[in-house]
């Protein structure tokens, strides 16, 4: 029995069935507006995701669990099929195979943000003013030149875009449990790398001593003179979702990130895009994979600024952008979020999120899409982790259960 809650049994591994695709529009849900009444959704001009709502079944998802705020891998885990209570995966882990790193069992892996400090070694911005990818691989290659070896362990600096690296270090006697050293704040110093469990004294050990050299290599560079470390943790391969599902999965997905938490289900990464045109091409250029996932960010980023009215921008113009995913020839077409990034929260929330589910079989109950309609669809509010066996059924790719 799997966390899917089906029996394997059911699931057809003869490769026979539809077509599916899962379009991820990030922290997609929202909140009304006082003045309107109506969420980012719903006030955003969207002919085409309402067509497709006309005839698609509608429902809303609770990503973990009543009240929880997701992260974005538990996020998308679920949307795979895959209990994130119990595949609990770490961020660095996520940013190592988003850049393509291969892992192996074993490796600790942390998610570095790339700061600038003052003389007395306070926190003046956690980003670093978001300096370019150029800066950013730059400034990167400089403290793989100058680091120095740390006992007993290998270790991997790689650039992820933006103010974000990921440090891989592989050697005996590493464990996860380490927290972060990001305090989340400025005018404060970052935080010492501390173990949360006994087993993880070592890895604090080696991170902080890789914090350290970095902070001294970097010490005269203007605005980008120091790391932090967030989402510390091991790798352990789940099952991957040839194996699960018997699909044969890619991902296209413009951040690493998203390409990351699909590698790590056995996705196949459809190159690196360069622009959400260039992510287009590239699903609509794979019509032989058995499932697509394409994620668009921009979304989550408005919300997270907190500008509602940016955020209905983003909505807009990924709805122009699914007009052209929803022209491939695709037997089963879900629309979603990982999560909610409501602009009045200007952060991830606990809030459902829209479904939409395009079909043969849907049962339409509205002409739009967004979550007063969705509240009443015909799927009801369920966990997003039975969302693969509902697109499974979809795809004719279920056996009946029972005599």
């Amino acid at each position: 029995m799997s966390d899917l809650i089906l029996p394997d049994a059911l699931v057809d591994h003869s490769g026979d069935g539809g077509s599916i695709a899962l379009v991820v529009l990030d922290g997609l849900g929202g909140l009304p507006h006082p003045d309107s009444g109506r969420t980012e959704l719903e006030a955003a001009r969207t002919p085409t995701l309402d067509a497709m709502a006309a005839r698609s079944s509608l429902g809303m998802l609770i990503p973990v669990a009543p009240g929880v705020t997701p992260g974005s891998g538990p996020g998308h885990l679920g949307l795979f099929g895959y209990d994130p209570t119990r595949f609990v995966i770490g961020r660095g882990v996520l940013a190592a195979l988003g850049v393509g790193f291969d892992l192996q069992p074993g490796d600790l892996a942390a998610r570095l943000n790339m700061a600038s400090l003052d003389a007395g070694g306070l926190i003046t911005d956690r980003r670093a003013g978001r300096p370019s990818d150029d800066e950013g691989r730059r400034v990167v290659a400089r403290v793989k030149d100058a680091l120095e070896p740390i006992e007993g362990v290998e270790v991997f600096l790689e650039p992820v875009k933006e103010h974000r690296a990921v440090v891989v270090f592989r050697g005996a006697g590493l464990a996860e449990g380490v927290l972060d050293t990001d305090p989340q704040e400025t005018g404060v110093a970052p935080l010492k790398a501390r173990a949360a469990v006994p087993e993880a004294e070592r890895s604090a050990q080696v991170l902080q001593a890789f914090l350290d050299q970095a902070r001294g290599i970097l010490s005269d560079e203007p605005t980008i003179n120091g790391f932090m470390a967030r989402g510390v943790a091991t790798f352990d391969a789940p099952p991957s979702m040839k194996e699960r599902y018997g699909l044969r999965a890619a991902v296209i997905a413009r951040y690493p990130m998203y390409r990351g938490v699909a590698r790590l289900v056995g996705m196949e990464v459809l190159g690196t895009p360069a622009s959400d045109a260039d992510a287009v091409q590239l699903f609509r250029g794979a019509p032989d994979f058995d499932f697509r996932f394409f994620h668009y960010k921009a979304t989550d980023a408005r919300g997270e600024d907190g500008d509602f009215d940016a955020k209905v921008q983003a909505v807009e113009d990924a709805d122009r952008l699914v007009a052209e995913l929803v022209e491939s020839d695709i037997d089963v077409v879900m629309v979603t979020g990982d999560h909610s990034t409501p602009a009045a929260c200007a952060a991830h929330s606990w809030h459902h999120v829209p479904l939409l589910l395009q079909s043969r079989w849907a049962r339409p109950t509205a002409t739009s899409f967004g979550e007063d309609t969705c509240r009443l669809g015909d799927l009801g509010t369920f966990e997003s982790r039975h969302l693969m066996s509902l697109a499974l059924a979809h795809a004719g790719r279920l056996a009946k259960f029972g005599a």
